[in-house]
């Protein structure tokens, strides 16, 4: 289904070791409006979006979003491969430490673990659709507040590439979104 080619979808550099952003960062790992909830959220409304256009949206999108968690994953590992112990503790890590060493695992910035409950799928286009307007919001508010806590210009790059992609998604679904109204009759709310 998917050709996987080797490399991020943009280049991935931290100035150095840095857990303190490494853990507010993580949220857009396994966060409630981070990058796995999106690729989950997508790829599994596809399945009852009524068109081969929607379908195609949403696995388009949800792959970019398996994507994008790559990408944040390896800000956060690049963050703290090489942190010394002190760095970890100072950043308040040492319970994510204890657990998973600097392994890469899905937990906000609090270290609370993802859950299902983060996503939704109502089996209708229209409202799944507009969920999705939302969850794209919600990441790109998100991205703009990890950017406005960054210290590490390289990071800050990354997160504003990342910012402007849940911008294109929010305008794609919305685009698809007037799309479905059309072809469902439905009455166009806004």
């Amino acid at each position: 289904m998917w050709i996987y080619e080797k490399k991020l979808q943009y280049p991935i550099r931290v100035s150095g070791p840095n857990p303190k952003l490494a853990k507010t960062i993580i949220t857009q790992y396994g966060g409630p409006d981070g990058e796995l909830g999106a690729s989950l959220r997508y790829l599994t409304q596809r399945y009852s979006m009524p068109t081969s256009q929607g379908k195609g949206l949403l696995t388009d999108i949800g792959t970019e979003e398996l994507a994008h968690m790559e990408m944040v994953a390896a800000i956060v590992y690049n963050l703290i491969k090489d942190a010394p112990l002190s760095q970890i503790k100072a950043a308040g890590m040492e319970g994510y430490y204890a657990d998973h060493d600097r392994g890469i695992y899905f937990v906000n910035g609090e270290g609370v673990p993802w859950t299902a409950a983060y996503i939704q799928s109502k089996g209708d286009p229209i409202t799944d659709l507009h969920e999705d307007m939302a969850a794209e919001q919600k990441a790109r508010s998100t991205y703009e507040w990890l950017i406005n806590l960054s210290d590490d210009p390289d990071v800050t790059d990354t997160l504003r590439f990342l910012r402007q992609r849940e911008i294109v998604h929010f305008q794609r679904f919305g685009e698809m979104l007037d799309i479905m109204h059309d072809q469902m009759g439905c009455k166009k709310i806004f």
